[in-house]
């Protein structure tokens, strides 16, 4: 890619692989994914230029909550139809605007004046995640994403999940609303932040509301969804995946960042939950265990699910999972936002760089290191690389590319 270069990524037709990025929800410890992405956003511009950005590689990115916002963030343009945030950008955003978001309760008994609050209501208002996310998405909608997104929710009224998919908006226009309002929705974790209520209207002028919670209670781990999405299309006939097969998961490319988890240091226990009441489940240690039990479930199930599907079409090296699980005190949580945790969370994904390439064990559930991998930097450095390559080849196949190379 030459320096200036905005070509859009060009259809996995052109090309031999479907990429695809998942980033998990986790609130403050979204740094953590911003400290990787800004590392393989570094890679890409290495070998294509300072022009180049996470968007112009990935036929698809998912994020939840926070990944949501970071997903929109890396994806919604700008004036110039380039993405609004450079991945190096992400972690300075986070460290600036998360105390606003979260802030911290002063006074001499902090950790009681949380519950108190958790009895009456959110922990937080969001007034200023609104303000936030709204002054940086402004009336960006999700059709217009510079590549394709999925961004889980969970309607309350309804009790189901919904799923904001740029593949989706092209049957269903009521789900094209603004991107503010996916990210606010996505964001409103239980007993954190306040549920998020919206209205738009369909392609007839009827009013569809909506009723949003975290996007976590439907998926913490987007991948399975992102990978779903691709596949329905395939189903469908959609000429840009031609003729690549629903079953041709060895063509699939994913990148899958954690957010970081506390599940080595085993805090909580039957002996001590059975004897908990409806308070204890909803603040206990410090945390919300309710809200820990469910999103830490839903992200191992879909690791669980992905790492045997690619380790038995072995093409285990086509999928990489970068999280640590060994995470504690207040780097564990996902609202501390003291500068001085959320410069340890810096720390937290730059070490996380330099940790071997591990894998989820199918029977233990825990990461253990992968042998000859190397680290994650490392295997970071090798997806870059097939990346570059993917997107290149793309250009010199697809007619609609200035790099097109045509047949004589």
């Amino acid at each position: 890619m030459a320096s200036g270069s905005v070509v859009p990524i060009q259809p996995p037709t052109y090309g031999n692989l479907i990429t695809i990025l998942s980033i998990d929800g986790g609130g403050i410890r979204g740094i953590i994914p911003g400290t990787i992405l800004a590392f393989l956003e570094k890679q890409l511009q290495e070998l294509d230029g300072p022009a180049a950005r996470i968007a112009d590689y990935f036929d698809i990115i998912a994020g939840t909550s926070t990944g949501g916002l970071v997903t929109a963030m890396l994806t919604a343009p700008d004036e110039r139809k380039r993405p609004l945030f450079a991945a190096k950008e992400i972690v300075p955003f986070y460290l600036e605007n998360c105390p606003k978001i979260f802030p911290q309760p002063r006074g001499p008994f902090p950790s009681l004046v949380k519950i108190c609050r958790a009895l009456v209501g959110p922990k937080y208002s969001g007034k200023n995640l609104h303000h936030i996310v709204r002054q940086n998405l402004g009336n960006k909608k999700l059709k217009e994403t510079l590549t394709n997104v999925v961004i889980p929710t969970f309607d309350i009224k309804l009790l189901e999940p919904v799923v904001f998919s740029t593949y989706e908006v092209k049957n269903d226009v009521s789900k094209d609303v603004l991107l503010s309002d996916i990210c606010i929705g996505t964001s409103a974790a239980p007993t954190y932040l306040p549920a998020h209520f919206f209205e738009t209207k369909d392609s007839n002028g009827n009013i569809k509301s909506y009723n949003l919670a975290d996007g976590g209670v439907a998926a913490n781990n987007p991948a399975l969804l992102a990978i779903g999405d691709i596949t329905t299309e395939i189903f469908s006939g959609n000429p840009d995946f031609f003729p690549i097969k629903p079953t041709d998961y060895g063509r699939f490319l994913v990148i899958s960042l954690g957010t970081g988890s506390s599940r080595r240091q085993k805090k909580y226990s039957a002996k001590a939950a059975a004897k908990w009441g409806t308070i204890d489940w909803l603040y206990n240690r410090g945390g919300t265990p309710l809200v820990d039990i469910f999103t830490q479930a839903s992200a191992d199930m879909v690791d669980l699910h992905i790492s045997v599907v690619f380790q038995a079409l072995h093409s285990e090296k086509n999928y990489l999972r970068i999280q640590d699980d060994q995470l504690t005190g207040n780097v564990a949580s996902v609202d501390v936002a003291t500068q001085e945790n959320l410069n340890k969370l810096v720390e937290v994904g730059e070490n996380l760089l330099k940790k071997p390439v591990s894998r989820v064990n199918l029977e233990t559930g825990l990461f253990e290191p992968v042998t000859n991998e190397g680290t994650n930097e490392e295997a970071l450095i090798r997806f870059a690389k097939l990346l570059s390559d993917e997107r290149n080849l793309r250009l010199q196949r697809s007619p609609n590319s200035p790099h097109y190379n045509k047949p004589k």
